[in-house]
């Protein structure tokens, strides 16, 4: 997809939190100019920020925005999704793509409320994107090309990892990679403490905690081997890691892990019900 004169398509992200921050800077790690990238925030203080930061066009309404582009990224709370659907709906050029990042909203919520035929694609994205190690899946609405698809993957490019889901499929999305950045978190902070109770300072026990999970995490990236093989060559018959593995395993935590995805998934699909209703 190229804008009316055949080049990069103009882009309005709606939004300027910090998943919009981390889409607008995406967008220009990608290619696309400050000319051709602008924002709206209402916080006048955050669009000053945001501008003197990127050199992008800030203040202008949703409206005049979304009038002025070939795609519009929807970048801002759920609860007020419909409200800013409602602003852009008779300003948008005839095929604009609206991509939505609002955790929750079914594709038919933007397709109900935005002129028929509007394509549409909805991106389950999480917070590592804004250090360019997210992941985000992508699905596309009755109206999505290959080529909407396409662009979409090359907006989110310097975000990480991009995957194709279907749409059914994004509340299992939400619960690994959407909500799994907080597991992650959860288990530095265990390892940190564990560490500090056994007779290390705070900030030792931190930075190993990190440093440990960054590393094993670029290793099983980089490795493409099952994490099960990746484990077991940590572990040394009757060592430390067996035995620490099987604590984990007594105080069941692999369940907890999944129990604690399926209510992720729940609560998705329970909070989509609840904006889109």
């Amino acid at each position: 997809m190229t804008d009316a004169a055949g080049g990069t398509p103009r882009v309005a992200v709606m939004g300027g939190g910090v998943m919009g921050e981390a889409l607008l800077g995406a967008l220009l790690t990608a290619g696309w100019t400050p000319e051709q990238v602008e924002i709206t925030e209402q916080a006048t203080a955050r669009a000053d920020e945001l501008a003197g930061r990127y050199a992008v066009r800030t203040g202008a309404s949703n409206a005049d925005a979304a009038a002025r582009a070939d795609v519009v990224l929807i970048a801002v709370k759920p609860n007020v999704v419909g409200a800013v659907l409602d602003e852009i709906a008779s300003a948008l050029p005839g095929g604009a793509l609206v991509v939505s990042v609002a955790a929750g909203l079914p594709i038919a919520f933007y397709e109900q409320r935005l002129p028929v035929g509007t394509p549409v694609v909805r991106v389950m994205p999480n917070t590592p994107a804004v250090v360019g190690k997210g992941a985000s899946a992508v699905a596309g609405g009755a109206h999505a090309t290959e080529d909407h698809l396409v662009l979409v993957e090359k907006l989110l490019a310097a975000t990480g990892l991009v995957v194709r889901v279907a749409e059914k499929d994004l509340d299992a999305v939400t619960a690994i990679s959407g909500s799994g950045p907080a597991y992650a978190f959860y288990l530095v902070d265990a390892m940190a403490e564990a560490g500090v109770l056994l007779g290390l300072t705070r900030d030792l026990a931190t930075r190993l905690a990190v440093a440990t999970v960054e590393g094993a995490a670029a290793l099983a990236a980089q490795s493409g081997d099952h994490p099960v093989v990746l484990r077991e060559r940590v572990s040394s018959p009757g060592g430390t890691t067996v035995a620490a593995v099987a604590e984990l395993d007594a105080h069941g935590v692999r369940a907890g892990v999944v129990a604690a995805a399926r209510a992720a998934a729940e609560r998705s699909r329970e909070l989509g019900a609840q904006y889109a209703g």
